[in-house]
């Protein structure tokens, strides 16, 4: 399998790395041209537009965010090229969901949605199946966990003393309002209820030391509730280190004969 990736952050490291170990190392980077400034030498091929990509890539693997999705997703998958992302989020964006799935249609591709920092999304599937009632997603991180985000404006992160939710709402505005925190929140509503059906609380903590998710659904298959304390990427403090461990994970059920 020829896999591609798009991004060298903390996730994207972590996921070269990772694949260079099984000996499926990625052949290509697409990178923005800013982001060779000091950028170390992978040995990879770097380039800097789809068109560029070279011939007879099975994978793209996406680690570089909502923008890099929206700016390159339609065009490698028009050009019959799987793709894996976990940028979720930037399907809120329904111009942008649509838009993914008709290049899919047209190049015939398929974009792998990876779970990400959240699990028990088989069970919601299948849920789903027999007919949801109720999905709420509530995310939980410390004060820091929120700083660049919209919760910045809605409550003192420095200051707090005890637990503050800085958004209620649904999965659609949480990926709207918070673009670099609601990943989770998609990856939910797309297994689940959908964007505008999934409630989403999100809390900034100071009793808290990781990241904390919690999903909680009921319906015809009766009641359920999850809960994950991810840590992050020491590279990164507010990269997901399970969300780039589900991107290798995807990676690897493209190639098993057994699956699951």
């Amino acid at each position: 399998m020829k896999i591609g990736i798009i991004g060298e952050g903390a996730i994207g490291r972590y996921v070269m790395d990772q694949l260079d170990r099984d000996g499926r190392a990625p052949v290509v980077s697409l990178v923005r041209p800013q982001r060779l400034i000091g950028a170390q030498d992978t040995g990879m091929t770097r380039v800097f537009h789809v068109c560029d990509l070279p011939p007879g890539l099975d994978l793209m693997v996406d680690c570089a965010g909502h923008a890099a999705l929206i700016e390159h997703g339609a065009a490698i998958l028009k050009r019959g090229i799987d793709l894996v992302t976990v940028s979720l989020g930037a399907l809120a964006d329904q111009h942008v969901e649509q838009s993914l799935r008709q290049a899919a249609l047209t190049g015939g591709a398929q974009l792998h949605l990876a779970s990400g920092a959240i699990g028990a999304l088989d069970c919601l599937q299948a849920a789903r199946v027999g007919g949801l009632s109720a999905v709420r997603y509530t995310g939980r991180k410390p004060p820091a966990g929120w700083r660049g985000s919209a919760a910045q404006e809605r409550v003192d992160l420095d200051m707090l003393t005890t637990a503050a939710a800085h958004f209620e709402g649904t999965a659609r505005q949480a990926a709207r309002q918070y673009p670099k925190n609601a990943n989770v929140a998609a990856a939910v509503a797309i297994a689940g209820l959908g964007f505008e059906r999934t409630r989403v609380t999100l809390i900034a903590d100071p009793d808290v030391t990781a990241n904390i998710h919690e999903i909680e659904a009921s319906g015809a298959f009766g009641r359920f509730s999850f809960r994950i304390e991810g840590t992050a990427l020491p590279d990164n403090p507010r990269s997901s280190a399970l969300a780039a461990m589900s991107v290798i994970s995807a990676i690897a059920r493209r190639r098993a004969p057994v699956t699951t």
